[in-house]
């Protein structure tokens, strides 16, 4: 496996532990903070907002610099906003450096998925995603629950510094393995750039990213406060749980980037889908057991992340097809939605918390998924009028050497 490929996944460990570990801590940064629970879940939406239009907006106008030097400028960019956060003196200021190192976030996982592809032959594209997005699951199994121990025990503040660290490491490690010289596509110009948003196929694969990870976060969100307040769980016990959800994803994220590679992202998507929907029911129903919470939690996470590598291969092929002179774009465009889920789930379970209860946001996030596997469906019908879509060569793979 190349080295700036696993440079690469460094990186995304870096930042999906920042990303997700707000998630441990939002019990322990309301009480700080003197907010309630829907307002410290905005911490949630808007670090999602900000990597939504990081992605797009951001990749566009950073089309032309290297790539080496647009990744260390964005890990020195993560690294000061976690500082940001370390030194926040109140609410408002923490939101302004969660937005801060959301932007850096959304340019990385743009850029870094094309470059995935890139690095290995076209039959290995989804496994290579699943490889650098693994970082986000590593950060699930190790960086989440341990930011969660540190900041239950020496307070919030200090995961954030410890978390900035990470981002020293990330960059040291570009620095280090990433070639100076990485070929990409000359960019076109903004404007012809955002053409992508003109493809209704492409849209329609950024409705069904967006309400995939809506439905999840809707839930996920708010996972720390719904063990302890109905499953029962002490607030230490919480990081063991979240502990055990991030093995899960490690092991899922691989598993689906498998699925896409074999079957088609289509075929892999819908059964993440439809598995994804049944575990968040389930776990409407057994919440108030722990043991059957914490076996409900295992699967979840098998699925909840699976379905990362066969999203973004999707719309990687239909950029090729649809929109060849930007496809970088085209996948920031997905992680803008993945992130417009998140902050639509965070925010919309908020209000289920405020309104109906805690108990109630993990059943109305799987219909929310179920609405995400009927546009999958749908999706389907259309590549079988379409079978160019199923050959379209990845961009960046024809630079590409096969491992093997």
């Amino acid at each position: 496996m190349p080295l700036a490929l696993l440079a690469l996944t460094l990186s995304a460990f870096a930042i999906g532990t920042t990303e997700f570990v707000i998630v441990g801590l939002l019990p322990t940064i309301a009480h700080d903070l003197a907010v309630d629970l829907p307002s410290a879940g905005l911490l949630v939406s808007l670090y999602a907002l900000g990597v939504a239009i990081g992605a797009p907006l951001l990749t566009a106008l950073t089309g032309k610099l290297p790539r080496k030097q647009l990744l260390l400028g964005l890990m020195v960019v993560f690294t000061l906003g976690n500082l940001l956060a370390w030194q926040a003196p109140g609410y408002e200021s923490l939101i302004v450096a969660r937005i801060v190192t959301g932007l850096a976030h959304g340019v990385f996982f743009s850029i870094g998925s094309t470059l995935a592809t890139g690095l290995v032959a076209k039959e290995k594209a989804a496994s290579a995603i699943a490889i650098m997005f693994s970082g986000l699951t590593v950060a699930l199994v190790t960086g989440v629950p341990m930011g969660t121990w540190i900041g239950q025990q020496f307070g919030w503040r200090e995961t954030f510094l410890a978390v900035s660290a990470l981002g020293i490491i990330a960059f040291i490690g570009s620095l280090l393995f990433v070639p100076r010289a990485i070929s990409h596509t000359p960019p076109a110009a903004v404007l012809q750039q955002l053409t992508v948003l003109t493809q209704p196929r492409l849209l329609l694969v950024y409705a069904i990213t967006a309400l995939g990870y809506g439905g999840t976060f809707t839930a996920f969100t708010f996972l720390a406060p719904l063990l302890q307040d109905i499953s029962g769980f002490s607030a230490g016990a919480v990081s063991l749980v979240l502990l055990v959800y991030g093995v899960s994803v490690a092991v899922g994220n691989i598993w689906g980037g498998k699925l896409a590679d074999r079957h088609g992202p289509v075929v892999a998507l819908k059964l993440i889908f439809l598995m994804l929907a049944a575990v968040l029911l389930a776990l409407s129903v057994t919440a108030s057991n722990p043991w059957l919470t914490l076996l409900i939690v295992l699967l979840w996470g098998a699925v909840a992340f699976g379905n990362v590598p066969g999203l973004q291969l999707y719309v990687v092929r239909l950029a090729e097809r649809y929109v060849p002179q930007a496809v970088d774009v085209a996948s920031g465009l997905n992680i803008a939605a993945f992130n417009l889920g998140i902050a639509g789930g965070a925010w919309a379970g908020g209000l289920i918390v405020a309104n109906l209860g805690l108990i109630h946001t993990p059943w109305i996030g799987a219909l929310i998924v179920v609405l995400a596997l009927l546009l999958t469906a749908w999706s389907g019908r259309l590549d079988r009028r379409d079978p160019d879509v199923a050959q379209a060569r990845p961009a960046g793979t024809e630079l590409a050497a096969d491992p093997s």
